[in-house]
């Protein structure tokens, strides 16, 4: 008896009341592009049917070269997301356990990180050519600030109790970064991931869009120079289902403060 009302209260906290307004907020965004793509009021192809879309994205999914492409892409974004997580997650643990280099540094971290990334193509091409080196760093880049601000800003909440009882059993401070900030940094950290994710792929694809010869970013200007607008419209929407999936594996794992 107790078991089953567990599960019906369960079942009754998965039904969200603004569920209803979703779905109909959903199927009005449907009903308004079926709208405006039967009109002809724009140029015939920006906005193909959802159906010509699902067509070919079914088409896309059983196509070799749409894999080659996307792990080629997705290794660039792993690898940028590594990269630019240790480089962030060190920089910030320095600057947020250290006051005085975080007076020093951290204002230009804040100045930065809003400036679009996409300015410094032209450098990291000059630096690592137009292979997937450029790709990658610019990447990074775009992922290193979100995370490197957000693990900052986590230092300094860490209960200060706690570091006094590791100093009075002195904790040397690889053991205090282990046993205390670490272990209080997951939600920072994980936080932090999920907004270098999403501005590591865009930083990614930018660079690819620009000028590149593989990847997801090439595909889409393939498909966009031969007016194929269906089959741009479900790459794009396979990216943001790749995103999206990412992202929800964060936040289902790892356990973050607020509403979940």
């Amino acid at each position: 008896m107790a078991e089953s009302q567990v599960i019906g209260s369960q079942r009754g906290r998965r039904l969200s009341p603004a569920a209803p307004i979703r779905i109909a907020t959903l199927l009005g965004l449907w009903l308004l592009w079926e709208a405006v793509s039967a009109s002809g009021l724009l140029y015939q192809g920006v906005v193909p049917s959802s159906f010509r879309i699902m067509a070919a994205l079914a088409s896309l999914l059983t196509s070799p070269v749409f894999y080659d492409n996307l792990a080629f892409s997705l290794m660039e974004i792993v690898v940028a997301l590594v990269i630019g997580g240790i480089a962030g997650a060190a920089i910030g643990l320095a600057l947020g356990a250290n006051r005085f280099a975080g007076a020093a540094y951290e204002r230009y971290l804040h100045y930065l990180a809003p400036t679009p990334k996409i300015v410094f193509l032209p450098i990291l091409l000059v630096l690592f050519g137009i292979g997937p080196g450029s790709k990658i760093a610019m990447g990074t880049l775009s992922c290193f600030f979100p995370i490197a601000l957000s693990v900052a800003a986590g230092v300094r909440t860490v209960d200060h109790v706690l570091l006094k009882v590791g100093r009075s059993y002195n904790l040397t401070r690889s053991q205090l970064i282990r046993m205390i900030y670490l272990p209080s940094l997951v939600p920072p950290i994980a936080n932090g991931l999920r907004l270098g994710l999403g501005v590591a792929i865009i930083g990614t694809l930018l660079a690819e869009l620009k000028m590149s010869n593989r990847g997801i970013g090439f595909l889409i200007m393939q498909y966009y120079s031969q007016f194929r607008t269906p089959e741009m419209y479900a790459v794009l929407i396979v990216m943001f289902a790749i995103a999206a999936g990412a992202n929800a594996l964060v936040g289902r794992y790892v356990r973050l403060p607020g509403p979940r």
